[in-house]
């Protein structure tokens, strides 16, 4: 019995990872079309979020299963839960990644007025910082969940520093005014993402220590 508890945890470590990868496939793919303007890439992440769905669906199941048919105690109940809560937010950062991607749909028949760089720069690191989550809740380790919940500091810091650039653009310029807006829903979904991957080391430190602080 026990060994087919442990099978079902590893398959949940296993979909959870998969989950992670195609996130982490549509946030390097958004970048790239947010810099080259490519409305084909960002479709394919748009696309690629429907994938994501029917994965949480699929975990959410498993979840389901293992807490109904296994009767998990303690530390078990705790991953499982954990679990439960960290899909959900793995799916939100890949509806933040389609809204974005839909904005750069909009966005691409025109060049940016603004140099994009610092926002690329939130794409790579609220990217790592998914990546890292992920990977702290299937590898279990406590210190590089704690790693990432200080990293966030850094997305929210360039997220102001790109309103305050953009609010700076747009009193120089108010044609610039709706390529603002856009930017800005941009990088505010990014600080999102970052607050989501913030949220899966949170319950990371759940999971190992049973404190979520």
């Amino acid at each position: 019995m026990r060994k087919r508890f442990e099978d079902q945890l590893n398959e949940l470590n296993r979909l959870i990872t998969k989950m992670g990868e195609q996130l982490s496939e549509a946030l390097t793919t958004m970048s790239e079309a947010l810099v080259k303007r490519d409305i084909e890439l960002a479709k394919k992440v748009i696309v690629n979020d429907l994938t994501v769905d029917e994965m949480e669906k699929e975990i959410e199941q498993l979840c389901m299963r293992l807490l109904m048919q296994q009767q998990p105690v303690a530390g078990d109940l705790r991953i499982i839960s954990s679990a439960l809560k960290i899909i959900t937010d793995m799916e939100r950062i890949g509806d933040h990644a389609a809204d974005i991607s839909d904005n750069i749909i909009y966005m691409s028949k025109d060049d940016y007025t603004p140099h994009i760089g610092d926002i690329i720069t939130m794409v790579d690191k609220a990217g790592n910082m998914v990546k890292d989550s992920v990977r702290a809740f299937v590898q279990k380790d406590l210190e590089l969940a704690k790693e990432v919940l200080k990293r966030d500091d850094d997305v929210d810091a360039l997220f102001l520093k790109v309103k305050l650039e953009l609010i700076d653009k747009l009193r120089k310029d108010a044609a610039f005014g709706e390529q603002a807006l856009d930017l800005m829903m941009n990088a505010k979904y990014l600080e999102r993402i970052g607050d989501h991957a913030e949220n899966i080391a949170e319950w990371v430190v759940f999971t190992i220590t049973g404190d979520r602080g």
